[in-house]
């Protein structure tokens, strides 16, 4: 597929309500720096795809380093879904955000905004990752074309991973479409939950990031003998780093260098991550190309 997928992408976000609910995020009486100027307060928006509170907690050391190497104070903040980030984003809310690949295309339809790191898994590697087709032991989904009717947990609907992913690998390798009715389909949220649904028997099946999946393994969540991977996705450009457009270019060039110097194992554990590597724009086309895929339903957004 082309470029002009871009236009589907416009129309999904166009017609998508948000609702501006955030968690630690004012609703006016943080006031906003006009566009050009440091804000005296860097508003620095995480994933909502795991629990708030552990989420504010393991970034604390990032909060940190970034007060110390940008000379202002953050604040962090969790929202309570992709759209309350995108929508905070787009009305200048925030200052940088971590989205997802999917949830950042939304945006950036909207918002003036742009990406500059990614994760990188490895030193010196390509800041990329994968998803996961999972499935319950006792399912009987050893393959793709085996989720006919069998019941599919994802996440956020603008989640890349959990849905948009683990969703093109149905349609395009096994033929099989909700729409078409070829299986049912059940949104729980983040990724954690996608694990756990499957690993309860709530649903047969469901797809997550890959490392969320690896970790939550370590440390014991859920068991891979219940939850089983059936197919691994080809690499995509990693989760970005993304920051409002406007703010001065000297502070974001400071910005910029914070996140591609970084070598503090304490801001890295959180993330898992070796580092971060540069991204564009363009790296996120081929999110852009999936993207018709998804039918977003208008209801998740309001």
């Amino acid at each position: 597929m082309t470029r002009p997928a871009r236009s589907t992408v416009a129309a999904l976000a166009a017609l998508i309500s948000f609702a501006l609910v955030l968690t630690g995020c004012g609703s006016g009486s943080t006031s906003e720096p006009a566009a050009g100027e440091v804000p005296e307060t860097l508003r620095v928006a995480l994933l909502p795809d795991e629990n708030a509170s552990q989420v504010i907690q393991d970034n604390e050391p990032l909060k940190e380093y970034l007060e110390d190497e940008l000379g202002v104070e953050v604040e962090l903040i969790v929202t309570t879904d992709y759209s309350s980030m995108i929508e905070a984003m787009t009305r200048g809310r925030l200052d940088l955000a971590y989205f997802g690949p999917l949830s950042y295309v939304l945006a950036q339809e909207q918002a003036d905004i742009e990406p500059f790191a990614a994760l990188q898994e490895e030193e010196g590697a390509a800041p990329t990752y994968q998803g996961v087709f999972l499935a319950n032991a006792d399912s009987g989904i050893t393959t793709l074309d085996d989720v006919a009717g069998k019941t599919v947990a994802w996440g956020d609907p603008a989640s890349t991973s959990s849905h948009l992913i683990p969703k093109a690998m149905l349609a395009e390798e096994a033929d099989l479409r909700v729409d078409d009715g070829d299986y049912e389909e059940q949104h729980v949220g983040a990724h954690d939950a996608v694990a756990l649904a499957v690993q309860n028997g709530n649903a047969d099946a469901g797809g997550m990031s890959l490392p969320i999946y690896e970790r939550m393994v370590r440390d014991g969540t859920i068991d891979p003998e219940v939850v089983v991977t059936v197919q691994e996705s080809e690499p995509y450009y990693n989760y970005p780093w993304t920051m409002q457009t406007n703010l001065p270019e000297d502070f974001k060039d400071k910005v910029r260098a914070a996140f591609l110097e970084l070598d503090d194992d304490a801001v890295l554990e959180a993330f898992e991550a070796a580092g971060f590597g540069p991204v564009t724009d363009k790296d996120y086309d081929a999110v852009r190309d999936l993207a018709p895929l998804l039918d977003i339903d208008l209801a998740d957004y309001q």
